[in-house]
């Protein structure tokens, strides 16, 4: 074998070829495109409008004109999925920046300053963990009525412990390294440190978490406006479909076939995708492949 052959034999694969290689994140990143170019259709075009009512056309199994057939009302079913892709999405990047920003400052306020101010940051996000989304949704709702936006509050709110947590650890991490030392012994303060050393070496950790809790987001969406508490009429929800559905099980299963699909390959594509970065972003793991 000539030297660039064997060269070109141990030259470490790159992202995208190990990327492509990797059959978790290759499946994911398949269902979540699939996901966002939905939702991008959805705001240019749309079979039919999501909105309009049409009675003498409703329960309509699925034929050339509306393709997955026609809800109770006569709306589109096509057009009512594609952009309850849009609601969704709405509500998980929102929600999971609310808690990706808020998490992750806490975080490294924790793990820079250390002793009691550490201590009650902690000891907060396991209060906030004793309100889980649908229950803090409730309390919301109860106050100043049931909407989205109430919604994505509840879940965000909800996002802030995991993200806190999860900074927080890796960042202890972090600052026990060497070149943190080092950073010390320059005379660097606290924050430099933080923000020139500890979030780019935690970077990688939020992304994987800020998917998976992307995905947790869409799941909790969809569960609060199964109840009525989250997406409101008129705007089209996977979740309220699958309500609307439940007392035509007999009748017409499919409405509730074709948005369970939706929920679960949405939420499947996203925890596949997380993986498969946590897999790809982690140096040992790359090492190996």
């Amino acid at each position: 074998m000539s030297q660039v052959q064997a060269a070109t034999a141990h030259r470490p694969a790159t992202f995208m070829s190990r990327a492509l290689a990797h059959r978790s994140f290759a499946i994911g990143a398949v269902l979540s495109l699939l996901l966002l170019l939905a939702a991008a259709l959805s705001l240019v075009w749309t079979p039919w409008s999501p909105y309009e009512i049409d009675m003498a056309a409703k329960l309509q199994s699925p034929n050339a004109q509306h393709w997955l057939g026609t809800d109770p009302f006569g709306r589109d079913v096509t057009s009512l999925l594609l952009v309850g892709a849009r609601n969704s999405i709405l509500v998980g990047v929102i929600a999971v920046s609310i808690g990706l920003l808020a998490g992750t400052a806490l975080g490294l306020l924790a793990a820079a300053r250390r002793g009691w101010l550490e201590e009650l940051i902690m000891r907060l996000s396991d209060f906030t963990f004793a309100f889980p989304a649908i229950l803090s949704a409730i309390m919301l709702t109860a106050v100043f009525g049931a909407g989205i936006v109430n919604s994505i509050i509840a879940i965000g709110i909800f996002n802030i412990p995991t993200f806190a947590r999860i900074t927080r650890a890796s960042a202890n991490a972090v600052w026990s390294r060497e070149f943190v030392l080092a950073a010390r012994a320059c005379g660097k303060g606290p924050w430099r440190i933080t923000f020139d050393h500890v979030l780019p070496n935690i970077s990688s950790v939020l992304i994987v978490q800020a998917t998976i809790q992307f995905a947790l987001a869409i799941l909790a969406e969809a569960a609060l406006s199964y109840l009525g508490l989250g997406t409101q009429p008129p705007q089209p929800s996977w979740g309220r479909m699958l309500a609307e559905a439940q007392t035509l099980m007999f009748q017409a299963p499919l409405l509730a076939v074709f948005p369970g699909v939706a929920i679960a390959m949405a939420v499947l594509g996203l925890n596949l995708l997380g993986d498969g970065l946590r897999d790809l972003m982690d140096p040992r793991l790359a090492r190996k492949r």
